[in-house]
């Protein structure tokens, strides 16, 4: 990843962006070319380390059976938006600006690891649910389901582990840009619901 120092995510962004992981992108390099899966995901954190992202993917999807070459990579996508130079102060003063795109991202690297074990795959889906269905008002349970449904739906799925060896994790946020463009800009992203992305540029300038 291009990673300028200046645009590095810090800790507590870091934090915030894996713990509210949904889903994200599993790529792998194997011996039959790169390989990608779109999948939910929830990060295991460790008290050394980077910890572990889990998850599941179809047993009919190869991407478990085929061998890898090296670390595989999930690809994090935090908030983004574009961004219009018509936000920005300096338009009206010099108006030497143009469009860009702000996003929070991040790339794990690490070992991939496939796990057909019917007690591991249950907790993983277990945890996967009550972390989704846990706003909802009447949360949907795995114990809602007759347990023979479960069971077969066990059998169709393979869960999958990155053991994260390293990361990287971007802001592009604005920073180092003046006072008054930042304002123009959260001011605008906020009048088109793009509070998330405000949010994050709201963090990045206390830091």
């Amino acid at each position: 990843m291009y990673l300028p120092r200046h645009l590095r995510a810090d800790d507590a962004e870091t934090a915030r962006l894996l713990s509210g992981l949904r889903a994200a992108d599993l790529v792998t390099a194997t011996t039959e070319g790169l390989f990608a899966t779109f999948l939910p995901l929830i990060h295991a954190p460790a008290p050394d380390g980077f910890g572990r992202l889990l998850g599941h993917v179809a047993r009919r999807n190869e991407h478990w059976r085929l061998s890898p070459v090296g670390e595989s990579l999930v690809i994090v996508h935090g908030p983004d938006a574009y961004i219009t130079p018509a936000w920005y102060e300096t338009k009206t003063t010099t108006g030497r600006v143009v469009p860009t795109w702000n996003y929070v991202i991040a790339h794990l690297y690490g070992e991939l690891v496939v796990h057909d074990d019917p007690t591991w795959l249950e907790a993983v889906v277990r945890a996967l649910t009550d972390r989704h269905e846990a706003t909802r008002p009447e949360p949907w349970s795995v114990d809602d389901a007759p347990r023979p449904y479960i069971e077969a739906q066990l059998r169709a799925i393979v869960g999958v582990e990155l053991r994260i060896s390293r990361m990287e994790v971007k802001a592009k946020l604005e920073q180092g840009e003046p006072a008054a463009d930042i304002d123009g800009v959260i001011a605008g992203l906020r009048a088109e619901g793009e509070d998330a992305s405000a949010d994050a540029m709201s963090r990045a300038r206390r830091r």
